[in-house]
């Protein structure tokens, strides 16, 4: 067995090494992973039904003018912009938790749905965004001869 002797100055380091790691971990490190804050993404859910792929963010207190929606080489991008509604001129701000700034979410379509044919639609802070599959793709039953 050995004796090592006991450094406070080396634990301290070592503790200071595992909460670096555990919030790196959490959080990312933006200069290993080219991550740059950007403020906020929001919420989407992605639902496959046999006509389309539909896309639904949360996007509460928004403009439908605030949100733009393109379709480029099967990838389907939604931005926009959320503006503070704090006047700090002329009020005092107690606490600001709904974050706001600009945001991008992408997400990969398959090669067989119709990009030309996406329809959006916005109602009571939910975007709704439908990407109707190709028809060769839509599940058919086939019919057995005998």
């Amino acid at each position: 067995m050995t004796l090592v002797k006991y450094s406070p100055m080396r634990e301290l380091f070592r503790t200071q090494n595992r909460l670096d790691q555990l919030v790196d971990s959490f959080f990312g490190d933006p200069l290993r992973s080219g991550f740059e804050p950007s403020g906020w993404a929001p919420q989407v859910d992605v639902e496959e039904t046999p006509e389309a792929f539909v896309f639904r963010a949360d996007l509460p207190g928004l403009n439908k003018k605030d949100i733009t929606i393109s379709v480029e080489n099967n990838r389907l991008t939604i931005r926009g912009e959320r503006k503070g509604l704090v006047d700090e001129k002329t009020s005092r701000v107690h606490r600001v938790e709904r974050l706001v700034g600009s945001f991008s979410r992408s997400f990969q379509l398959p090669a067989t749905v119709l990009s030309e044919r996406v329809e959006a639609s916005y109602r009571d802070g939910v975007l709704e965004v439908t990407v109707p599959k190709a028809d060769e793709v839509k599940p058919r039953e086939i019919e057995i001869r005998s």
